[in-house]
């Protein structure tokens, strides 16, 4: 094999993978929203708007990103301490979660199911893509 040949094979080698790689992420990925549709709605932005109202919406982000701009009406519990203040949340109303782009939420919504909270909301997009109302400070 020459050497230009065996540069080839080696490339190929490297992409194929980096291709199983991303496929692999890409799979467990949506394993884990197929997962948590099992204990929590995913709420488009329209649809989380809606019933910003009648929940307990709660900002999973450190204190940081809550103060630099968060979603009117939400407080902050981040998710490094949540399992410590899960309880000044009441069960029998709608909790809905939101974090950057929805892996903390997903995590905290099954903590919650498991802790017996039954109606329990997800940010889809996250705030990342949150177009609506705003506070900051």
């Amino acid at each position: 094999m020459s050497g230009f040949a065996s540069f080839l094979n080696s490339i190929t080698m490297f992409l194929v993978a980096i291709v199983v790689i991303i496929a692999l992420w890409s799979a467990v990925h949506y394993f884990n929203v197929f997962r948590a549709k099992r204990y929590a709605k995913f709420l488009s932005e329209d649809e989380f708007r809606q019933g910003i109202r009648k929940a307990q919406v709660i900002d999973l982000r450190e204190a940081n990103a809550f103060s630099n701009g968060h979603i009117m009406g939400a407080r902050n519990i981040p998710y490094s301490t949540f399992k410590n203040f899960y309880t000044d949340l009441r069960p029998d109303l709608p909790v809905f979660l939101y974090d950057q782009t929805k892996t903390l939420s997903m995590r905290a919504a099954k903590f919650l199911n498991k802790k017996g909270f039954k109606n329990i909301s997800i940010l889809d997009e996250g705030y990342q893509k949150w177009d609506g109302k705003v506070k900051k400070g």
